[in-house]
């Protein structure tokens, strides 16, 4: 199948990549110039809803770049040219979230959100991070449930037990070692950083500037670790803990606070008079209601056909509430379902992905998360997390400290994970909103602690996952999108009301 073809599929891929969830490594910056990437060659994109501007080409990358002879895998990327070549300053990659998510089609996209003086300022460059179609592409042919985002996110029985999660863990493991292939264990933070390095020398760029979202803020920060002086202006937006002694398992467990941060909000909402999803007077009163309901549920399950699993449970719920969270604009997923669920039915089940686009999406993230930092195997440390959890948070159940399928993941890390530093030119804008569900403001501290000279943070007065042009406000806005046209950036950390 050729990139252009393969494209049309990357509409359906973006927006699931949150489906799951130092030491310099010893594989070295350098290896990623070994040999200098062939020139890119751009061809119209297929696929609907576009830019027509929008150019398309595969660049070629090593897929174990510690060894000189090992295979190539193919990395699809796209970009829309500086819209005034006389302001033209450079290449601004976008980084998508996930792992498991891809900017391939953001130029056409949130892209064209940008102001037109940084639009003139860069030419805007998507792409599909290793194993994500239309780039060489992995699968761990899960079973159709294990594909319930309900079940990819290790939600506790309604008892607090943690049997069936680890017995989930082994059954994914064991189906990606199966068919995941050699490229599932060569997914990984750092090789997607030494692979957008990569695509910096094929572009042509000396230097690459960049703005990296969600998960992306993480591969954003490893590499300007790696490779600090190939780097421009970095927009980090939305910021991942970069603990290196926990990676992933900081990430998974920011779901505690980010909830308590979020769901004030959303009480607030669904009591105010006048809103149609209204549920209740009193914002006080939408907690309990929701715990509630959850625990209802956990006895009384709802048949729920053509969703997966075909039944609105607790668990079902809870993660409907922490999608919600990320947009007040999804508050009402959450209060529709609420309300339909007091009077003991259904909304209409919610349309999923192509399976093929789940399985794919669900395999970039267990590679990823697995192979980045060594989890623990025990499952007495989870049955301690998660009971601590459950007794202090919850509203996520005990979630976030539970055994995700990397409890089970036989393979260990082929290298350390990246220790973010002061180390390299001070060019780092981080944003960031101060009730976050996803990457909450606590974590996005760590971050910024991790940096320290190098950048300086914008907090914003506002809720939802996504800052920049998405769900933060004016000033902070305004204050990303100054230091992206004219390197203006501000002297120390500002707080955007």
């Amino acid at each position: 199948m050729t990139q252009r073809k393969r494209s049309i599929r990357n509409a359906a891929i973006v927006g699931v990549s949150t489906a799951l969830l130092g030491v310099t490594a010893p594989v070295t910056a350098s290896a990623t110039t070994a040999s200098k990437p062939e020139p890119l060659t751009w061809t119209a994109c297929e696929g609907t809803g576009l830019d027509p501007r929008q150019e398309c080409a595969t660049l070629d990358v090593p897929m174990d770049y510690a060894d000189p002879d090992s295979p190539r895998i193919e990395m699809a990327v796209s970009r829309i040219r500086s819209e005034n070549p006389d302001a033209r300053r450079g290449s601004l990659l976008l980084i998508p979230g996930g792992p498991g998510g891809s900017s391939l089609n953001d130029p056409s996209g949130k892209g064209q959100k940008l102001p037109q003086d940084v639009r003139d300022a860069y030419d805007l460059v998507g792409f599909a991070p290793r194993g994500l179609a239309p780039s060489t592409s992995v699968s761990c042919g899960l079973e159709y449930g294990d594909l319930a985002t309900s079940k990819l996110r290790p939600w506790p029985a309604p008892d607090g037990s943690i049997d069936g999660n680890l017995d989930t863990a082994r059954r994914m493991a064991d189906a990606c070692v199966r068919n995941g292939g050699e490229l599932i264990r060569h997914l990984s933070t750092a090789n997607e950083a030494r692979d957008i390095d990569r695509l910096r020398a094929a572009l042509g760029e000396r230097k690459i500037s960049a703005w990296g979202v969600s998960y992306g803020t993480y591969v954003g920060a490893v590499y300007a670790q790696l490779f600090p002086h190939r780097t421009d202006r970095i927009v980090l937006d939305s910021n991942d803990n970069p603990d290196p002694t926990r990676v992933a398992r900081a990430w998974l467990a920011g779901h505690e606070q980010g909830v308590e941060d979020t769901f004030p909000e959303f009480a607030a909402w669904a009591a105010r008079p006048g809103n149609p999803d209204r549920l209740a007077r009193r914002a006080s009163d939408v907690r309990p209601m929701f715990l509630r309901l959850a625990a209802r549920l956990d006895r009384e399950p709802i048949p729920w056909p053509g969703a997966n699993p075909e039944e609105l449970n607790g668990n079902v719920l809870r993660q409907t509430m922490l999608d919600s969270l990320y947009s007040p604009d999804r508050f009402p997923t959450l209060a529709k379902l609420m309300r339909a669920a007091l009077r003991g039915t259904v909304p209409p089940a919610p349309q999923a992905p192509p399976e093929a686009v789940l399985q794919n999406v669900a395999a970039v993230g267990a590679g990823v998360l697995c192979n980045d930092v060594a989890w623990p195997k025990s499952p007495a440390v989870y049955a301690k997390d998660v009971a601590e959890s459950r007794a202090k948070y919850p509203l996520t159940a005990g979630m976030p400290r539970n055994a995700m399928l990397c409890a089970a993941w036989p393979y260990p890390p082929r290298e350390a994970p990246v220790r973010i530093t002061d180390r390299g030119p001070s060019n780092v804008l981080l944003v960031q909103n101060e009730r976050d569900v996803a990457t909450p403001l606590s974590g996005a501290r760590k971050l910024r602690e991790a940096f320290g000279r190098r950048a300086v943070m914008v907090t914003v007065n506002s809720t939802g996952h996504d800052a920049y042009l998405a769900n933060g406000n004016a000033c902070g806005d305004a204050t990303v999108s100054r230091f992206l046209a004219t390197g203006q950036r501000p002297d120390s950390d500002v707080y955007c009301r």
